[in-house]
């Protein structure tokens, strides 16, 4: 046997060395699991320090410092979690304590201040007035007042409910503005071109005394209802009374602004044909007019839904009654072309109220320019201002309705043109009157109406006399004119004995005026056209102004500017078929 062979036993000695070895070296390789190396690394926390053990297991501890973190941090923090919730719901004994409330002092009951006293004008001074009165000429037979009632209605009016009137700012921008308290204190204050205590006093005797006369039904007579209707609505309108108003006089004024207006709305109705109409109203319909005129303001200063459909059906009925060539006549009868400018005064108002309102019915504005037209080439008179009915080679006619015309010009923005020039200078001599033959001293036949001549004198010549810019001759003559009205209408108010009580039982004075000519059954109309005139220094701007002749349209940058054109009275074309 040779030297380098071995025994069995020594081979498996060899053997079993050899796996012993190869057992320790796959140990170092084998995956431990997290648990069995923090199990051996304490244990060789435990050996001697100078022991391969020992620094085994530091190096392990470093090595399994983070995934100890990561374990022993969120363990703590669900530990603090538990004690913390733990205490927090621990019973605590609340102790009671009871607060005695405070002693509330007595609360003052402020009551609504009644209206204010009736103004006691001073006595007033002697102003010379001089008139030469011509000789009294023939009354006409024309007269620009309402017919008798007509009765004949086709179609009863739906029942209309009552909506609330709300507290409202006037709406109809800066052109009735200034139909506040504190400016109408302002402008009856004196002065040359301003009202004074004595107008506002005659102004509150009529305010009192509508009320005083009003209906159950919110009607006022004798004479055709719905035309009395809308002049007591414009003449409360123009002293800033209705429902919701700042008026120290809402209380009481504003109920009868709210009756009345409900009368108009339960009696405007379509008829069989569609055809908007009023019960009650004259056979030519001025009383369909003159209420459409006041609906329009008082949707301009109360924004009630009720009022606006009312009134924007009756300012389509005037739009679609207009004449071929621009003009109206009786029963907006869209066929004729008679041009009657009295007919033509209300519907320009109603329309021009309606326009500062909001109020948008279709081809208003095409209809305002086609009666401008009209007004210049058909209604204009050289010698008379405006005629009754056009005139060949526009000369001739009687010179009371130039205040109509000229109103008109002006309400629509043409105040400076000739045409309402020349009817400033017809009426440059009027003075206030009660008497037709009083009117124009300068020997020219005016009509019968003197007190419907004087409410559109007085406005055309507030107008002329007070805008921005105004002539000397023009202020003069409003001047002129505001000192005699001062001095005549205050006086010739018919007082009346008995007083008015307001709702905390104050009494007020009551007066009203009536007109020395054949129609003496309309004591409301010629109350209110005297009101209006002493109201005129509130009621409106002057129409030059800008502001004044704003709205509320939303046509478009071109409707806007044809608009403005209008307004300011500049050239704008218009195509009219005649």
């Amino acid at each position: 046997m040779q030297e380098n062979e071995y025994t069995n036993d020594q081979y498996e000695e060899v053997e079993e060395v050899v796996n012993i070895d190869l057992g320790e070296l796959a140990k170092r390789y084998e995956e431990r699991s997290f648990f069995k190396r923090l199990a051996d690394m304490q244990k060789g926390l435990s050996m001697p320090r100078d022991s391969r053990e020992y620094k085994a297991a530091r190096i392990e501890l470093q090595r399994l410092s983070a995934p100890l973190i990561a374990i022993i941090v969120p363990v703590l923090i669900v530990i603090v979690l538990i004690v913390v919730t733990a205490i927090s719901g621990t019973r605590k004994e609340t102790i009671k304590v009871e607060i005695a409330p405070p002693e509330e002092p007595e609360q003052e009951i402020v009551e609504e201040p009644p209206p204010p006293d009736d103004i006691e004008p001073p006595p007033m001074e002697e102003v010379e007035i001089q008139v030469d009165t011509p000789n009294p000429t023939p009354h006409s037979d024309m007269t620009p007042m309402p017919s008798p009632p007509s009765t004949q209605v086709s179609v009863q009016p739906a029942e209309v409910e009552s909506v609330s009137f709300v507290k409202s700012p006037i709406r109809m921008k800066s052109m009735v503005g200034s139909r506040n308290p504190g400016t109408i204190g302002a402008r009856t204050g004196g002065g040359a071109g301003y009202g004074d205590a004595r107008t506002e006093a005659a102004v509150m005797k009529v305010l009192w005394w509508l009320k005083k006369t009003q209906k159950t039904d919110g009607s006022w007579e004798p004479g055709n209802r719905p035309a009395n209707i809308g002049f007591a609505l414009l003449t409360y309108l123009a002293h800033g009374e209705y429902p919701g108003s700042e008026s120290p006089y809402q209380r009481d004024f504003g109920p009868v602004v709210m009756s009345a207006v409900d009368w108009i709305c339960a009696n405007v109705y379509r008829d069989g044909a569609g055809l908007c109409k009023i019960k009650e109203s004259d056979a030519n319909e001025y009383a369909f007019l003159i209420c459409a005129y006041a609906m329009a303001e008082a949707y301009g200063m109360t924004k009630n839904p009720n009022i606006k459909d009312t009134a924007h059906m009756m300012l389509e009925r005037i739009v679609r009654g207009q004449g071929p060539t621009g003009g109206w006549d009786y029963k907006l009868n869209p066929t004729s072309s008679r041009d009657d400018v009295s007919y033509m005064g209300w519907a320009i108002q109603a329309l021009k109220a309606g326009k500062m309102a909001g109020l948008k019915p279709d081809g208003l504005d095409l209809a305002i320019k086609k009666a401008i037209h009209c007004l210049k080439t058909r209604n204009y008179s050289k010698t008379g201002g405006f005629s009754y009915t056009p005139l060949a080679n526009n000369t001739g006619g009687k010179t009371g309705l130039a205040g109509v015309g000229t109103l008109a010009m002006q309400l629509l923005g043409r105040g400076s043109e000739p045409e309402a020039l020349n009817g400033l200078q017809v009426m440059r001599n009027w003075v206030p009157t009660f008497n037709a033959t009083e009117l124009d001293p300068g020997a020219k036949s005016p009509g019968t109406c003197p007190q419907y001549y004087c409410y559109y004198a007085a406005q055309c010549k507030y107008q002329a006399g007070m805008k921005s810019g105004a002539s000397k001759q023009d202020e003069k003559t409003w001047y002129d004119w505001n000192a005699a009205m001062k001095k005549v209408y205050p006086s010739a108010i018919i007082d009346l004995a008995e007083r008015v009580k307001d709702w905390s039982g104050k009494d007020h004075k009551q007066g009203y005026y009536k007109n020395n000519d054949k129609y003496t059954a309309r004591p409301v109309m010629d109350t209110c056209l005297v009101a209006l005139q002493l109201m005129v220094y509130y009621r409106y701007l002057p129409t030059t102004q800008t502001a004044a002749g704003a709205d509320d349209g939303h046509d478009g940058p071109a409707e806007d500017a044809a608009d403005a054109a209008v307004d300011k009275g500049s050239d704008v074309t218009v195509t009219v078929d005649i």
